[in-house]
């Protein structure tokens, strides 16, 4: 009998889940039973997303938490524990982009260590602290890192953002292998265009949206709503024996 999809009896943390992607995750999950902790460094955007999530009946609570410090990391599971017991699931999806351009134009390196630091360096710490505590409860569990399709790809005037996806892609991979023999999963979702408030400099220039909708199988770019599913199944019990993977998330884009 196949699986069930749904998170009862989880606890799961979501990152960048102040708004967009991060946010309809949360929701997704509250809804399928999860607890849900929400992090990102807005409080108050926080808590308005938790608040939203607690009128419809689920359980959540938003911490802020600057996924690049160990400290505010390590705090962040820790209330998290402390206030659920445990741990089960994350969903790594804050992420920034500062520089939009060609890579040559990269004057100041600030935009590439900022970059690095959250996209890369983010997602690391993040899946060390919940990959111990999972560890040391010898429990099972899930860590979905969100990726993008640029980081399969060359990212013309999205080159450092790409090159940080591809490392979020290869992270998933050796920590799947890691990770494997101690129950825990981990998986990769690389959307396509996804409007969001990150992505409106490519949304607000209606001919780089035809562009892209125009080679897009579904004939459209895709919703918040549209990364729900996928990361529900990974998260869930029902993708208990796939780790390692990338699951492309585009509407078609790439295979066109």
């Amino acid at each position: 009998m196949a699986a069930e999809i749904h998170l009862h009896d989880k606890v799961a943390i979501v990152t960048g889940a102040s708004r967009g992607i991060g946010a309809a995750i949360a929701r997704s999950f509250a809804r399928a039973g999860a607890k849900v902790v929400l992090a990102s460094r807005d409080q108050g955007a926080l808590d308005e997303v938790a608040a939203s999530i607690r009128a419809e009946g689920g359980e959540a609570h938003g911490q802020a938490c600057h996924t690049g410090d160990p400290e505010q990391v390590a705090a962040l599971v820790r209330a998290a524990v402390e206030r659920y017991g445990q741990v089960d699931v994350l969903v790594n999806n804050a992420a920034t982009n500062p520089h939009f351009g060609p890579l040559l134009s990269v004057d100041e390196l600030s935009m590439w260590d900022k970059t690095f630091d959250v996209n890369v360096k983010g997602y690391f710490v993040m899946a060390r602290e919940v990959a111990r505590h999972l560890i040391e409860r010898q429990a099972s569990g899930s860590i979905v890192n969100v990726a993008s399709v640029l980081g399969t790809m060359g990212a013309p005037f999205m080159g450092i953002y790409g090159m940080t996806k591809a490392a979020v892609i290869s992270m998933t991979q050796t920590l799947s292998l890691e990770l494997g023999r101690q129950g825990v999963r981990v998986n990769a979702i690389a959307p396509g265009l996804i409007e969001t408030k990150f992505a409106a400099a490519l949304l607000s220039d209606a001919a780089t949206t035809k562009s892209i909708v125009d080679r897009t199988g579904l004939g459209r770019h895709g919703q918040p709503e549209d990364i729900t599913g996928p990361a529900l199944f990974l998260a869930s019990d029902a993708a208990a024996y796939v780790t390692g993977q990338t699951l492309t998330v585009d509407g078609g884009w790439r295979v066109s």
